[in-house]
Formats: structure tokens, sequence, C-alpha cells
């Protein structure tokens, strides 16, 4: 006796319903199928007992089954699973968490959490790169990337006495409790003291101040007698040019400080203060060492003050802001009044020229250039710190998408998180009207700060740095002035109220935490607002998750074309 329809009709169902993902017309067309043979055979009247009825998928339909599986299968295979361990990379949305030990492929995509940060729907969005380290690379990491754990002759591990710099300077370090030197001090010091002409970059806050300043200072006393040093017809052996007065101001402490047993002169001359503050630096005489901005020293050079040709070092600091269209041609006239040294040989003897150190947290494009009008450059060594242009490990940075109109509440809301801690904490502006309106709002809500931008007079900016980093005040509006050098140890928190424009302004502005010598690896907080600001920040999320330096940074100095030779 025939089965009855319905019975038919689910056995048909079960049958051709192999993977969920088989279309309805599938089954339709397999059940017809079937349906049309049974109709047969109960047509032609067979009589043979009742048989279990076997439907056969077509081959068609078997592979349409197989090509829906294998698609799942990949799909399945690209959503993330959740990782034991620490995070990397810690998002709102836990689908685009990463652990630190998961590796992306060199063909993986990875799965961005800005990728939608365009859309205005994004708005309250963050993500986090996880500190993976407490203590810096350039404290711990010797030269060929591991710990340092090399003896000197003396049995000195690790210390600047195996630098073989002379004891009064060991001495004054530790004074200062400065007993163990960084891996670019490592590096750089034994270059400098056998005379070579160097270019230093390494990541912020790595000890390049001291990396220059202590084997120049060794080597002036090796060659002044004491009864040079007291002479009132000394001449400037040693010229540091940096951007700003505030870093003038601050390197010139750290020269003083280091200098003190040799009895060295140490003089600051800056810009916004008039010719009379620059004619007072020599009144008494020629300093041994001089640092100054470049506008402040081509009047002290137009009006006879010193004379670059006695120089004997001659120190470029902030190399990336140095060689900056703003600077590069009070830069080029500067270089090309001092005699630079094209070889070793003419850093040496009684007759001779000036050694020549460009130092910087990044490589800046046209260095290379410029340097090839007064040296060789094939005579400079190059020092470059493993880490360059990396997010720093020790340091942990969080991105979070706002808008403009709340930024003001999640500032109020970060500075009363930190309060308790006491620390510093630098807010970054873009530009001066945005200091100035942002100090202003926070006056509203009570909040006591200092602001620090360019266009403020010298008078009122004297000294403003200074306050904060005595822990006068503890929060500093300010602009890039104060992402340049500036040492900021005690800061433990900076905002990016807006958003920096580039890699190298990202860079220096983070770097204003985690330095050597400070406590703690401290935070930065970034406001993300604008179209043009997730471009970066896709850039910087990428590097974060493969472990690799930001795209499009120099890493080495290019020697000039034929054509802008000629």
């Amino acid at each position: 006796m025939p089965l009855s329809r319905s019975v038919i009709k689910m056995r048909l169902a079960q049958a051709a319903c192999l993977d969920g993902s088989v279309s309805k017309h599938l089954v339709r067309q397999v059940f017809s199928c079937a349906a049309s043979r049974c109709s047969a055979a109960v047509a032609r009247g067979l009589d043979a007992p009742p048989q279990p009825v076997v439907i056969r998928v077509p081959r068609r339909a078997q592979e349409r089954v197989e090509d829906v599986k294998r698609v799942r299968r990949k799909n399945l295979a690209r959503v993330p699973t959740a990782q034991a361990g620490k995070l990397l990379i810690k998002s709102k949305n836990p689908v685009f968490n990463q652990a630190v030990g998961y590796t992306l492929g060199r063909f993986e995509e990875p799965m961005l959490t800005s990728k939608g940060w365009k859309n205005n729907k994004s708005f309250g969005d963050y993500f986090s790169i996880n500190s993976t380290q407490s203590v810096p690379l350039f404290i711990t990491e010797g030269k060929d990337g591991t710990k340092e754990d090399r003896h000197d002759q003396t049995g000195r591990r690790g210390t600047f006495g195996a630098l073989h710099l002379c004891t009064e300077l060991v001495e004054t370090l530790q004074s200062h409790n400065i007993s163990h030197p960084t891996t670019v001090q490592k590096q750089t010091i034994p270059k400098l003291l056998r005379g070579h002409n160097v270019l230093c970059a390494a990541e912020t806050g790595s000890g390049k101040t001291l990396a220059y300043l202590l084997p120049i200072i060794h080597k002036l006393r090796q060659e002044m007698p004491p009864e040079e040093i007291m002479d009132s017809e000394r001449k400037t052996r040693a010229v540091v040019l940096v951007p700003s007065r505030e870093l003038a101001q601050q390197i010139t402490l750290v020269a003083r400080a280091m200098s003190q047993p040799f009895r060295f002169v140490t003089k600051v001359v800056g810009g916004g203060r008039g010719v009379g503050s620059i004619k007072a630096a020599f009144c008494h005489g020629q300093p041994h060492i001089l640092v100054a901005t470049p506008g402040a020293l081509l009047k002290a050079l137009w009006r006879s003050y010193l004379d670059l040709h006695e120089v004997h070092y001659m120190v470029v600091d902030e190399a990336d802001t140095m060689f900056d269209p703003s600077f590069v041609g009070m830069l080029e006239e500067i270089l090309l009044q001092t005699q630079v040294a094209a070889s070793l040989s003419e850093t040496e003897g009684l007759i001779r020229k000036a050694q020549l150190v460009v130092v910087g947290a990044t490589f800046p494009g046209g260095v290379g250039e410029l340097l090839s009008k007064v040296t060789d450059l094939g005579s400079m060594l190059t020092v470059k710190s493993r880490m360059l242009h990396y997010l720093m490990p020790h340091v942990k940075q969080t991105f979070l998408k706002v808008r403009s109109a709340e930024k003001v509440l999640e500032l109020h809301q970060a500075l009363k998180e930190v309060a308790p801690q006491q620390k510093g904490v630098l807010v970054f502006c873009n530009k001066a009207p945005t200091v100035n309106w942002l100090g202003y709002a926070l006056e509203e809500m009570g909040l006591r700060h200092v602001r620090l931008q360019g266009q403020m007079p010298a008078a009122m900016r004297e000294g403003i740095f200074r306050n904060f980093q005595k822990g006068l005040v503890d929060v500093l509006i300010c602009t890039d002035i104060a992402s340049r050098g500036l040492d900021t140890q005690r800061v433990g928190l900076v905002v990016n109220y807006d958003f920096p424009e580039s890699y190298t302004d990202y860079i220096h502005r983070a770097g204003r935490v985690g330095r050597a010598g400070g406590s703690g690896a401290g935070h930065v907080l970034s406001f993300v607002t604008y179209r043009w600001d997730v471009d970066l920040v896709w850039k910087i999320e990428t590097a974060a998750r493969r472990r690799m330096a930001l795209p499009g940074m120099e890493t080495q100095i290019h020697k000039p074309s034929t054509k802008s030779c000629s």
C-alpha cells in the first residue's frame, strides 16, 4: 500500500535538507521529482509489499551543499575568539580585542576597531593599546636587543665609568642619582669621545641630552688647562642649538650641573627678549658652552659677539624641528659659518674643526641635503634605536571617538580621575587660540592650570614650565611647543585634546610620559573627532596590532640627488 502524501513529504524534506543553507526551491524540486515517481508506481497498480522510499539527491545539488558548507567554515574561521592572557588591544567591542600572545600573519588583515569611525554612529567607541612591559627598552636593552650584562676591565657593570668618562663626571652623575647609562648613551658617548660626527636618533625620553653633553664636557676638560678656563678672554667651544627658549633653559641647567666641578661657564640666549638680553650673555666674556635658539644666535653673530670658527662642538638638538622650513634657513646660515669637520682627523690637533652632532627622536627628511653642504655624509656615524618610530610598549594609549562639544566634559572627567595622584598632566591643542579658550573653560569648572603657547610674550612664558616641573601646578595646557625635548619626568597623563596632525607630533607628545628617570609609565588619552583624524588612527592601530614601526617615517640619511646638488 502506497505511503500517504504527508509521510512522503516529511521524508523528502528530511532527506533534502542536508544543510540548513539549502534553498527552499531545491527542496521543492527534489520533492516534486520523488512524488511523481511514487504517483507513477501507484498508477501502474503494483502490489509489491511496502518498501521504504529511497530518495537520491542529484549530484549537482550535493555539490551546492558542499560549497555552502565550505563558505560557512571559512566565515567561522574569520571570527576572532577570546584568547587567554593579557590583552594588547582592548576595545569597547570585545570582538576586536587582541591578545599579547597573538601574532598576525604576514598577509592577514587586522580587524581594526577604528575602521568604522568615519560613521557618525561610532561616537562613544574606544580602544586602548595596553602597555606590555613596565620598564622602557632603552633602559633594559643592550645593543643586540638583550639585557645588558657586560663588565669592563675593572668589573664595573653598566656604569658611566665603563664608558671611560672622567671620575669627576661620574661622581657628579651619582650625586644626581644617575648611575647606569641608557642604551643610546652607551652607543653614542664612545663615538663622540673618539671624535666622530654623529647623527643620534632615538625614542623620546631615552637620555639623548646627556648622551652628547657628557662627552663634550669630558673633552673640554682634557683640552683646556685650568688657567684657560679662568681666563676672561675665553672662547666659546661648544654650541647647542634648540628650537625653543624653554628647551634652551632646560639644557642650560643640565650643562651647568654636569660641568660644575670644572667651573665651565654656560650661558643661554633665546628669542623674544630683545638684543639687550643677548648682549648681556657676552658682557663678561664668552661662555665655554652656549645654548641658543637659531634666531638669537644669528643676532649674536651679526653683532660679532662670538666667532663660530672657534667652536669645537656643534650640536643640533630636536633635529626634526630644526630642519623644518621655519628653521632650516637660519640653521643653514649658522652651519655654513661653522667649520665642520669632514673627517675624523680634522677633529684633532691644535688647528681643528668642529665636531657635529645631530640629535632627534625622529629622522627629518631633508637632513641629508643640508648636511652635505657642510660636511661629508660618509663621515657621520648613525646611532639609531631599535625602537625608533615604534609605539612605546611601556605606555598605555587610549583612543576615544568623541564629539567636539563633549571633549571638555571628557577632559574634566580625566583630570578628576588623575587628581589624587598629584602627577603632572599635559593637555595638547593644535592652535594657540584653542589653548586660551580651553583655559577659560577649565577656569569656569574651577580647575587650576597654566597655559603655554608660542604667541605669549616672553615675559609671560618665563618660568611657566619651570613652575610646572616643580609641581606648583599640575595641569599645563599647551601647543606642540611643549612636546619637543622638554624634561617631563613628573607627567603621568598626556591628553591630546586636539588629535595631532602627523605621526611625528604624536610620537613627541606621547613621549612626554614614560621617560628615563620618571616614576611610572603613564597614560596617553587621545580624543578623535574629525574624519581626517581617523585616517591617522587607522595607521597607528595597524602598527600596534602588527608590532611594527609607524609607516612613512624616515629611518636613514638620504644623500641628495645630483640634480639637487647642481
